[in-house]
């Protein structure tokens, strides 16, 4: 029986427009780009940033750090667009896979499995060290790990029924103080409870007025961030 292969990881977000922006702005040749990207361990020829500038090639991560370097910016302003994955962010962090594993303090293998499968299954503090070390929002960390479902079915099901039941899974998705989660949620459970029995009344009943837009008109989730966007929370929203 063979062996399925990984999918493939795309390459690292790279923009060669502003690769030949920032370089142009410091006065470099592409010799001399090439001749700071060896100061930080990675060799090559002038004609690989040429490349690079002009679409022909991609930088592999550690090319793409050793460039940033060489051209004094942010990883992440030659992305020419925001971090989507694990992946970007790290790697927008300037850290390699095992950096990153013991900065957050799990496995490499753990940490590795993530990347390649858009997963993740770390406890509270793992995640709240995973935000931490790759300098994620609240809303991104939901976004990567693949929990936006989960966090949305928990937050409908704190809505329906008892809120305390569902603290502790809430708070593996999103890293904050119990007091500020609990605080969130019986704020939202009293909102969205009261909306689901407006107006309910006896047969025969005069309709009930119409009453204006309130917040819990909206999303349960998207009052759920705006809840907790007041608090803070240690890791901003």
């Amino acid at each position: 029986m063979r062996r399925r292969r990984p999918p493939a990881v795309p390459p690292v977000p790279f923009s060669p427009t502003a690769a030949r922006a920032h370089r142009a702005g410091l006065g470099l040749t592409p010799a001399q780009v090439a001749e700071g990207m060896a100061a930080h361990g990675v060799r090559l020829l002038p004609t690989h940033v040429l490349g690079w500038e002009s679409g022909e090639l991609r930088p592999t991560e550690q090319e793409f750090i050793a460039l940033a370097r060489a051209l004094w910016c942010p990883p992440a302003q030659l992305m020419g667009t925001r971090p989507a994955r694990l992946r970007d962010f790290r790697v927008a962090r300037e850290l390699d896979q095992e950096a990153a594993a013991r900065r957050i303090g799990v496995p490499l293998r753990h940490y590795q499995d993530a990347e390649a499968t858009g997963r993740w299954d770390g406890d509270e503090e793992q995640t709240y060290a995973l935000a931490q070390v790759l300098g994620l929002t609240l809303r991104e960390l939901v976004a990567v790990t693949d929990r936006r479902e989960e966090l949305d079915r928990r937050l409908r099901q704190c809505v329906d029924g008892r809120w305390q039941a569902h603290t502790r899974a809430i708070g593996r998705i999103v890293p904050v103080p119990e007091d500020d989660l609990a605080a969130v949620l019986t704020v939202l459970q009293g909102e969205y409870q009261v909306a689901s029995h407006w107006g309910a009344g006896s047969w025969g009943s005069p309709a009930p007025a119409a009453r204006p837009a309130q917040p819990r008109d909206r999303p349960v989730d998207e009052r759920f961030w705006e809840l907790l966007g007041r608090r803070r929370t240690g890791i901003p929203v």
